[in-house]
């Protein structure tokens, strides 16, 4: 881990950083997850909106 100690003598302590890599693209099946879960929040937030017009 590397430590810095600074003009003040202050010492900071940097995080290990984490490995980057390349999100991959989904697959069929994560698509249509993707989807579903999509439909299912758009009719949850009409749903709420009706029920909060109704009121």
């Amino acid at each position: 881990m590397p430590y810095i100690n600074d003009d003040d003598g202050r010492l900071n302590n940097f995080a290990k950083e984490p490995k980057v890599y390349k999100a991959e693209y989904p697959d069929k099946k994560q698509q249509r997850n993707y989807i579903i879960l999509g439909v299912a929040g758009a009719m949850l937030v009409a749903l709420l909106v009706f029920v909060a017009a109704s009121v």
